[in-house]
């Protein structure tokens, strides 16, 4: 099966920003202008292509990523539009870990916003090459500079211009183009935008030149070639500085800025031609490297269609008609429709029924899917996020993906009896789709309890219920993640002696435990000699100390963040066993905490409110009210930015 288009020219794309930066609207015109649509659909009229879900469409929001492709000047461009918003920060991280490039949005008004820094900190995470694009020149406070300068301060991004906008505001007209020095206006006609390429202005061919001059002085920093010709006086051809800002982009020492103003059609298709330019494709970065299951021992697989098979599933998707379609990136060899497939992460085989290139919610069947792209399959029952799929003969396990922990937590209970059993399979299902989406039984309760990353996510999975799987549920109030952990160091000796008649229960054991680092969860050391407690117990006690951290021992709450380390202990020939050292462990531990003492701890959210200088009194007031803790203010163009810190409990609704 021949390759559609060559993979040095394929490009695997998302698009990150805060809400409202226009992400959305952008993906919508790189469709139209590269002949994929052949209307524009408005994200605030609900007719969004990406924004297929009822949800997405009526809030004006993307909740899913949702992946397509276009083509431009020879080039395949694989685009992943994702959401803004932080509640679905997982669809961010699983489309960054299978992306080759970003483009990073920025709003011309808001800057550096808090959702951007933490996309951006992601996309490092990742070493994600990225662009950035400034949107919305057009509105009133638009500022370009101010932009490209907190991009540099804030992100600590090596911020290039290769565009400067034409006016500002109502007075935005069009974009001078430093690579090419020439100027292109966005020209409103009745019949929509005409481009005019024009001479640049003579008030702004100063201007222009300086910023060039610093343009290559930057991308000259990053080759010695270019190094040479700057210091000789010499201006590099077209060409050259292309390449060496391709270099500088995919290595991360060069963030390439453009801007436009993409709901009124202006600077969109400078930015595909920055994507072809500057972005890479699957050939320009290091091969994926994966382990075997049973040893630590890399193997490395090349992007090549004739390399033995590596593919990560990033994203699973229940669908009504089809079932689950599990959507992968391919880093090496060919995915074909009907073929076995080995499932290293769950050591399972499983056959491939059919493979499809998305389109949003549209699908076009494909017989393969080649090296470095990225598609849809049927049939992948057994597969969950972060999978990887290969071929049985040449296995190879790829590095996961990793999701943060839900934060609130609300009971669900279902309307009538019917819909018990439909409720749990439909709370299955979304649990598959949505790794920080979690469902458990309260064991005091018996409330179904259903977690995730904040109040619109809940709400939206509890929409979902009712209209994708006709499920009615009631839903109590949002409940807030607790943890506990201990705040001291502490010995503590515990022992357990039962006698009720034949084998008794005998299991002695002699503990430390201490607090560890944020976020470590729990350390288990063994420290036992010469044998005083047999090996084949030693796992018992850890398993206890983990049943004892799951219910908490001040407020019932899971612990967190504890290093425990085995002394010392004996054991009785007859009467001891792995489970009374498990029970033993699990008391004594207990019994140590409260003497360490114990501590809970909450979620916080950092905040930023931006409120004019007439409010900002007001702000900050309700903001201290929910037990917040101002951080920082700053004063934008007669705006104040308050930055705080408050607890979670304190933000529902």
């Amino acid at each position: 099966m021949p390759r559609s288009v060559d993979i040095s020219k394929v490009r695997n794309v998302g698009l990150t920003a805060h809400i409202d930066a226009g992400k959305t609207t952008v993906t919508e015109r790189v469709l139209f202008f590269a002949g994929r649509t052949h209307r524009l659909g408005e994200v605030h009229d609900g007719e969004a292509t990406m924004d297929w879900m009822p949800q997405e469409q009526e809030r004006g929001i993307t909740i899913t990523s949702a992946a397509t492709t276009a083509h431009w000047k020879d080039h395949r461009i694989n685009i992943i539009d994702t959401p803004g918003h932080v509640d679905f920060t997982a669809e961010v991280e699983r489309a960054l870990r299978v992306l080759d490039g970003t483009v990073a949005l920025f709003c011309a008004v808001g800057g550096v916003q808090p959702q951007s820094e933490t996309v951006w900190r992601q996309a490092e995470k990742y070493r994600v090459p990225r662009l950035a694009f400034i949107n919305k020149m057009d509105r009133v406070g638009a500022d370009f500079e101010g932009v490209v300068e907190a991009i540099r301060a804030e992100l600590g991004a090596n911020a290039v211009p290769v565009v400067l906008p034409i006016g500002a505001e109502e007075t935005f007209e069009g974009i001078i183009d430093l690579v090419d020095m020439k100027a292109v206006y966005f020209d409103e006609t009745p019949n929509g935008i005409t481009i005019r390429e024009d001479a640049i202005p003579e008030a702004l061919i100063e201007k222009a030149r300086a910023a060039v001059a610093i343009m290559i002085e930057r991308i000259s920093e990053q080759d010695d070639r270019l190094m040479e010709k700057f210091l000789e006086g010499e201006t590099p051809g077209r060409d050259e500085c292309v390449a060496a800002m391709r270099a500088a982009t995919i290595r991360g020492d060069i963030i390439p800025v453009l801007c436009g103003a993409a709901f009124k059609n202006k600077g969109v298709r400078r930015l595909m031609d920055a994507i072809v330019d500057y972005l890479p494709s699957p050939l320009d970065l290091p091969p994926i490297i994966g382990t075997r299951k049973e040893s630590s021992a890399e193997i490395v697989r090349q992007p090549k269609d004739d390399s033995p098979l590596a593919a990560l599933a990033f994203k699973i998707q229940a669908d009504r008609h089809m079932g689950k379609l599990t959507y992968v990136r391919v880093y090496a060899g060919v995915l074909k429709s009907g073929e076995v497939v080995y499932n290293s992460t769950r050591e399972k085989r499983q056959r491939i029924g059919r493979l499809f290139e998305m389109h949003a919610d549209d699908r076009l069947a494909i017989e393969a899917l080649h090296a470095g792209e990225v598609g849809a399959v049927v049939g992948l029952g057994d597969t969950r996020t972060g999978d990887t799929i290969c071929s049985e003969k040449q296995p190879i396990v790829l590095e996961s993906i990793e999701f943060p922990a839900p934060v609130i937590g609300m009971a669900v209970t279902p309307t009538s009896r019917a819909d018990r059993d439909h409720l749990s399979k439909a709370l299955l299902r979304l649990a598959e789709e949505d790794p920080t989406f979690t469902v458990a039984t309260n064991a005091e309760t018996g409330d179904v309890v259903i977690s995730g990353m904040g109040e619109l996510h809940l709400e939206i999975i509890v929409d979902r219920l009712k209209r994708e799987f006709n499920v009615s549920a009631e839903v109590g109030v949002p409940q807030v993640a607790y943890r506990e952990t201990i705040v001291g160091c502490i010995e503590h000796e515990h022992k357990l002696v039962k006698q009720t008649g034949g084998h008794g229960q005998y299991a002695h054991i002699k503990i430390k435990i201490e607090p560890a680092e944020p976020g470590s969860g729990l350390h288990f050391k063994n420290s036992v000699v010469g044998g005083r407690i047999p090996r084949e117990y030693i796992p018992a006690v850890e398993r206890g100390v983990i049943d004892a951290m799951a219910v908490g021992t001040y407020a019932g709450y899971p612990m967190v963040d504890v290093r425990v380390e085995l002394l010392d202990g004996s054991a009785h020939d007859v009467d001891s066993s792995e489970m009374a050292f498990r029970s033993c462990a699990s008391r004594g531990f207990r019994e140590a905490c409260r003497k360490a003492g114990l501590e809970l701890l909450e979620p916080v959210m950092c905040v930023e409110v931006t409120a004019s200088d007439d409010h900002t009194g007001a702000v900050t007031a309700s903001l201290c009210g929910k037990r917040g803790k101002i951080a920082d203010m700053e004063t934008r163009r007669k705006t104040s930015v308050i930055r705080a810190t408050v607890p979670l409990a304190e933000m529902f609704g």
